[in-house]
């Protein structure tokens, strides 16, 4: 049977009225009201699209707003971006934070500029002193600023690795981490009770910030290498965003001055047109990358997603082939060299539940603490005390908590950096030191399941199923289950030799299922069939898990 087409109701109708009465934008106020007139003429289409951009608002989460550059308060334009900030204000007032410094920075996609000029303003007049970053600068600068400032908080118009149509507005508390609950909550209803747009009071007032705060981000970024080789010829790419100056010039300050960018990515470019998803770990996304890497004879690839604080690595391997490195590989090689080299007495290390545990191995060899933590960066930069070295699987890393709070691509490439040039020096690559984690440690595989469910109450039904009658065994092993709800919406299967946790995405609507295989080592000589083993059972897991979550 032919569905109905959707019909303009009064209500939709008055919706979209209200919010083009009370916007900002004679730009976002037109494009809203061309929608508004195709529906009203009775394009079923543009009725559909007024329905999804009066959806709203965008829910501020704790990693804040991300949504589609639109009209409607389903989107991000200036007047979201307004009554956020004018609840923003409100939430650090009612925290006695009132008249204290905020850093605005942001990326280089559509509409960061004015978004970050319309926070601005919004601070000003609400009292705050406000410090404007100069120009289109990485993520972790923001985080740096936040800090070295004494800030009360801070803001970064970015929508990090999202589509090209995206932007989005993350937020960083007095500590110059990113908020956790209940702040996020509290944040939401302060936007709720925030006036319209329009009655929001805007004013002039912003500083911009001087050079000095990026040569120090940059000071410490040069300070972090314990090495003394730096014989490295390295390919990298910012891949259309904002890290390829401030990417050159810590390694330039750190002494790797061999750098090759790959040309077609190497400026600032909102439309992303060399990729079809601008984020390192999709399929395709560093072809160009590997390619510069071969053609120049480098010995380290570096691929940064767009706002610059993910950090991917690829290196090549025995047989000469370029491949990218997983984020659980980074992690354990980057945790490795740091707590190898750290002059702290009780260091600790973190990383979260779905991520690889052998950086737990890896700890207790150096007799350093180890916490794993729920995932987000906004968790690892709270781990505890003596925190020297944080990652997440997705390419997230610190290797700089001393001053970033935060994942840090360009810290992080500093610190490859360093132990790819340690390591040619002894005539060695990445690939052995991972070979030699392996043998002291056992093999640690990874993988990950995303089943893509746009609907959100088919994705809570699917995890109740599991959480229900959750499967006894799995690739011929017995496994328990324990469920974390109500600290998170995570389930965690365990059994010898292997880990699986499911948890919806916070950010796609997708269900995510983290698999993890080991497998002992008995002998350097016996690494390779530890290896096929362990995929073996790896590639078992994998199968069983999506025939559960299909079925």
């Amino acid at each position: 049977m032919t569905q109905p087409s959707p019909r303009l109701t009064t209500d939709l109708r008055d919706q979209a009225f209200r919010w083009i009465a009370d916007d900002v934008d004679p730009d976002t106020r037109t494009e809203l009201q061309t929608v508004l007139a195709r529906a009203m003429g009775g394009d079923a289409d543009a009725v559909a699209e007024l329905a999804d951009r009066m959806d709203g608002p965008l829910t501020f989460g704790t990693a804040g707003l991300r949504g589609p550059v639109r009209a409607g308060p389903n989107g991000m334009n200036p007047a979201v971006v307004v009554r956020t900030t004018a609840g923003v204000a409100a939430w650090l007032t009612r925290h006695g934070k009132a008249g204290g410094t905020v850093v605005v920075g942001r990326d280089a996609r559509h509409g960061s500029a004015a978004f970050a000029a319309a926070a601005a303003e919004v601070l000003s007049a609400a009292g705050f002193a406000v410090t404007v970053l100069p120009g289109p600068l990485p993520t972790p600068v923001l985080a740096f600023a936040v800090g070295q400032l004494g800030a009360v908080a801070g803001i970064q118009i970015t929508a990090s690795h999202n589509p090209p149509a995206d932007n989005g507005y993350k937020l960083y508390d007095d500590t110059a981490a990113q908020i956790v609950p209940p702040a996020d909550r509290e944040v939401e209803a302060a936007i709720a009770a925030a006036p319209a747009a329009v009655a929001v009071p805007r004013a002039p007032g912003a500083t911009t910030a001087g050079g000095d705060l990026l040569e120090a981000y940059l000071s410490r970024c040069a300070a972090l290498p314990r090495g003394t080789a730096r014989t490295l010829r390295v390919a990298a790419t910012p891949m259309h965003g904002v890290g390829a100056d401030v990417l050159e010039r810590a390694l330039r300050a750190a002494g790797f001055a061999d750098v090759h960018l790959v040309a077609e990515q190497a400026e600032p470019d909102p439309d992303f047109p060399t990729v079809a998803f601008p984020n390192p770990e999709e399929p395709g996304a560093t072809d160009r990358l590997l390619a510069l890497a071969a053609d120049v004879d480098a010995d380290l690839a570096i691929a940064l997603d767009p706002d610059a604080d993910r950090c991917a690595l690829g290196a090549r391997e025995p047989d000469g082939t370029w491949r990218m490195l997983r984020g659980d590989e980074t992690g354990v090689l980057l945790g490795e060299h740091v707590l190898s080299t750290t002059d702290s007495a009780d260091p600790l290390v973190a990383t979260t539940i779905v991520s690889s545990s052998m950086l737990g191995r890896i700890a207790e060899a150096h007799g350093a603490r180890y916490v794993e933590t729920l995932t987000g960066f906004k968790w690892l930069a709270r781990a505890g005390e003596g925190l020297v070295f944080a990652y997440e699987e997705a390419l997230g890393v610190c290797v700089n908590p001393g001053f970033v709070r935060d994942k840090d691509g360009i810290a992080a490439a500093v610190l490859a950096c360093d132990l790819a040039a340690t390591a040619k020096a002894a005539g060695r690559t990445l690939f052995d030191v991972l070979d030699d984690l392996a043998v002291r440690h056992g093999v640690y595989l990874t993988d990950q399941v995303s089943v893509r469910i746009p609907d959100l109450r088919a994705r809570a039904e699917l995890m109740d199923r599991v959480r229900t009658a959750p499967p006894a065994t799995l690739a011929d092993v017995t496994v328990t289950a324990e469920d974390l709800l109500p600290d998170a919406d995570v389930l965690r299967l365990r059994g010898e030799g292997l880990r699986v946790v499911l948890r919806p995405s916070g950010t796609e609507p997708k269900l995510k299922v983290y698999l993890e295989v080991t497998a002992d080592v008995p002998s350097a000589e016996s690494l390779p069939e530890s290896r096929r083993t362990a995929a073996e059972r790896l590639t078992a897991l994998r199968t069983e898990l999506s025939q559960l979550l299909d079925g």
